[in-house]
Formats: C-alpha cells, structure tokens, sequence
C-alpha cells in the first residue's frame, strides 16, 4: 500500500520544479492539480523567517480570520461563568462550563479545537497548562482567546480564525483552507495571512526578513512561491 501513495507522491513531484518560484495564482493551480488525497486535503502556507526565536521580541504568535473560512467546521468551548457563560452560549460555542469545564479535560477529554477563557477563569485554566499548552489549545490573549468579548471570540473562531506562530527555526505554517476551494478564494486567504507575517517583521530582523515561502496540500508535494507575489 505504501508504495502505490509512493509512487502517486512521486508523478506529482514530478510535476513541480523544484528550482522555480511560481506565482502565487500559478503555486495554488499547480497545488490543486497535483492534490491526490482521497478527501477533500487542507492546504497549508509555510514560511521560513529570517527571525532568531531565542529572542522574545523576534516571536511571531497572533491570529486572523481568514477571509473564506478554513473549509473545517470549529468545535469552540469557552471557560466563563454567569453572564458571559450565557453570553457564549448565545455566540454559538459548543461546550461552556467553569471548574467542570477544567475537570473534563484533566480527565482526558480534548475534543475540541479551539479554547477562549474570560480573564477571570484564568487561574483555574491555567491548571490545563501542560496538557493544552503543547497542543497549541491554551487561551492567549495575543491570539484573542483570553478576552471578555466572548460574542467576537466565538463568532471569529467560527467563520475561520487560524493562528500562527514561528517555531525554534522561525517557521511558521498555517492552515488557509481546501483542496475544494476555488483558486481565488485560496489566493485571498493567503494573501491575508502573508500581509499579516510579513507587516509583523521585528524591528531587530536585519536584512531579507521573508527568506521562502511554500504551499502545499497534505500529502502533495511543496511548491515554492514567489515572495513578491504575495
């Protein structure tokens, strides 16, 4: 079995050049073209940073949302009491809770993709630390998840919010949507999250502060990508 994805893998390397940049409009056809997943794949932008990770003001972390949904339907908690629990509610989030909230994960139960706390659940989500912290789960308030606008938090997290943030080799990859989409709806979420890595170059980054940008779908080949076309 192995070795039929193999050689599907290799006929679609085959057809990327490895030394070009293409476009992006031309990067996100050739994408589609070669995807030979059996489900509808994500499409993924990674970006390699001129960006020295051991430096905290040379970290990229954040949030957008992008323009036409990541094509994944979101299943959103929130960690708020009273007003804002019911406020939640409201907005659409599909579990919301307090201290029974916390014991359900610290039970094992992580069935969910996004987490928003009010500020003042705080101290009992930050318990869940060690298990939603490596996960990339843990509330934030750089990516908007630790806030007292719950409506915003929960309808942004619905309609397509994705976060980024560089890695130790200040790589930074973000899910942008579908196979499924068509081209220019592809081109505008990337677009989005292009502007916003690149507008949050650090003052520190000396020289080429974007050295290479790729896409690709989940088991397709990457395509390299022309940076001044983004």
């Amino acid at each position: 079995m192995a070795h039929k994805r193999g050689k599907k893998y290799q006929d679609a390397v085959k057809q990327v050049e490895a030394e070009k940049n293409y476009t992006l409009d031309e990067a996100v056809d050739l994408v589609k073209k070669i995807d030979f997943a059996k489900f509808d794949a994500t499409v993924e932008i990674a970006f390699k940073l001129n960006v020295d990770t051991k430096q905290a003001d040379q970290q990229l972390r954040g949030a957008v949302v992008l323009p036409n949904g990541t094509g994944k339907d979101q299943t959103v908690i929130v960690f708020a009491k009273g007003d804002k629990a019911k406020e939640a509610q409201a907005a659409g989030a599909d579990f919301v809770g307090e201290d029974d909230l916390v014991a359900k994960i610290q039970d094992g139960w992580l069935d969910f993709d996004v987490a928003i706390a009010t500020p003042d659940m705080m101290a009992q989500v930050g318990r869940l630390g060690r298990v939603l912290g490596p996960k990339g789960l843990m509330p934030n308030p750089k990516t908007g998840t630790v806030t007292m606008d719950v409506t915003k938090a929960v309808n942004d997290s619905k309609a397509g919010k994705v976060t980024y943030r560089t890695d130790r080799d200040g790589n930074v990859a973000v899910p942008v949507g579908k196979v499924s989409f068509d081209a220019d709806k592809l081109v505008e979420n990337l677009k989005t999250i292009a502007n916003v890595v690149v507008s949050a170059r650090p003052a520190a980054v000396k020289g080429t502060y974007v050295q290479h940008v790729s896409i690709s779908s989940t088991f397709g080949p990457s395509v390299n990508v022309d940076v001044a076309s983004l």
